[in-house]
């Protein structure tokens, strides 16, 4: 099954693009990257913070069902254009992994589809291609597909 999220890693740069089109209208995709409570279904994660303003904070976390956190992120906000962009940063708790800056870009293709651009600027090549070995391009598409039926069925 071919994926809908494409994530783009040219060999020997630092960086990811991931890009994805969706069947909902710009503000309805911006309100599922900005609104606690549908970031926490289709992202199937706890939202403890998310303060969407500059210099505003975020923080994730998802545990097992034995309450057990598997994961945290955190970040912060540094530029938020509503129905435009987020430029913030994301750091997985608990992991090897450093600090990364994404480019969250989101753009209206017509008036009931939109696509967002993601880029994600890593530490090193290395990390970026440590980042890529995980199986996270199949969970993103979950999630965007989540994403989108979550709206369908409203």
């Amino acid at each position: 099954m071919e994926l809908k999220t494409r994530i783009h890693a040219e060999d020997g740069k630092q960086e990811i693009f991931i890009t994805r089109e969706f069947d909902l209208p710009v503000a309805l995709l911006f309100k599922a990257y900005t609104e606690p409570e549908l970031v926490e279904q289709w992202m199937n994660t706890k939202v403890l913070k998310l303060e969407n303003q500059p210099h505003g904070s975020y923080q994730f976390e998802t545990s097992n069902p034995h309450g057990d956190v598997v994961f945290r992120a955190n970040g912060t906000i540094h530029e938020f254009v509503p129905e435009q962009k987020i430029t913030r940063t994301f750091q997985m708790e608990n992991t090897p992994f450093p600090v990364q800056i994404e480019f969250l870009e989101f753009d209206k293709l017509t008036d009931t589809t939109s696509k967002t651009t993601i880029h994600t600027v890593y530490k090193s090549v290395h990390f970026r291609d440590q980042m890529l070995k995980l199986p996270f391009a199949q969970g993103l598409n979950m999630a965007h597909n989540r994403l989108e039926e979550l709206f369908k069925m409203r």
